[in-house]
């Protein structure tokens, strides 16, 4: 059940793999403190031969132009019924980090890697455990790119559908081609949805946040939900966007989105953790919030 071909086509995935996409991430959300130190920011970075840039405008010019408001809503309905397998927490951490091993063999940062390195983070600040547990888990949605999903159905920073696009949504200029800018009424600035709705009533850009958030929701606080679901969502927790379509509960949850960025961000490291020294703490650490097996 765990073994299957993830081989796709170039004009599905045009990065080389999911690091090209989160290197992109820092450079555009760089921590101010790197910034003063040149070596240290191309170490952070991950520099890819300078591919980055390309790659990563053909990724967002996919996203941008076929995350429809109606396209969310087919991939809402194929995936939040959970109904493609059952694995264990741990499995599904160990069966995710195939994703780099067959986009890129010769990368030296598995998923797992930023996983525990962004939980590790988390945890010697100590905070409390299910802030830690966050860590662990927040990229496991990217699951969905060995169901078949192209890499722009799953990375990227994550937006409302269904209305007026902000300008400060990262290579904005490719929703041009986007079906949806030509329905006027998802081009008002609250589209859809009505002032101060509440982001539970906003549909996202689909992606591995919203993927995940479905699978835990049942099992996690609330805070650790928001962190979750909406940790791409750089338009709001970074620029300060879609303000219009959140409600004070939103406003007050968002402290814990945008507490959790950092970690997420920059906790990367040239030491890869050592995950036989760490495995029994984070298996025990899933076994206390979540069930024996996990629909996905």
């Amino acid at each position: 059940m765990l073994e299957q071909d993830v081989t796709v086509s170039p004009e599905q995935n045009p990065l080389k793999n999911l690091e090209e996409w989160e290197a992109f991430v820092l450079t555009r959300y760089p921590e101010p403190d790197k910034l003063a130190d040149p070596a240290k920011n191309k170490e952070a970075y991950r520099d890819h031969d300078n591919t980055t840039r390309d790659t990563v405008r053909e990724f967002y010019r996919l996203n941008h132009s076929q995350q429809t408001y109606a396209y969310v809503l087919e991939k809402e309905k194929q995936h939040t019924g959970l109904n493609r397998m059952m694995m264990t927490p741990w499995q599904a951490i160990e069966y995710l980090n195939q994703l780099v091993d067959d986009s890129d063999p010769d990368t030296d940062l598995p998923q797992l890697d930023h996983l525990l390195q962004t939980a590790e983070a988390i945890r010697a600040d100590g905070h409390p455990d299910w802030f830690v547990l966050v860590g662990l888990i927040h990229d496991l949605g990217k699951i969905l790119c060995l169901f078949d999903e192209p890499q722009w159905a799953v990375v990227g920073d994550t937006f409302p559908v269904g209305c007026r696009y902000s300008d400060k949504i990262v290579y904005h200029e490719f929703f041009a081609a986007n079906p949806d800018m030509q329905n006027p009424e998802y081009q008002t600035e609250c589209g859809v949805y009505h002032e101060g709705a509440g982001l539970a009533t906003v549909h996202m850009s689909w992606g591995h946040d919203e993927y995940m958030y479905h699978v835990v929701k049942d099992y996690l606080p609330e805070p650790a939900l928001y962190m979750i679901r909406y940790h791409s969502f750089y338009p709001a927790h970074h620029e300060g966007q879609y303000q219009n379509l959140m409600n004070d509960h939103d406003r007050a949850m968002f402290r814990w989105v945008e507490a959790f960025s950092p970690y997420d961000l920059y906790s990367k490291n040239a030491t890869p953790p050592n995950v036989n020294e760490l495995k029994p703490y984070y298996e025990a650490l899933l076994a206390k919030y979540l069930p024996p097996m996990l629909r996905f």
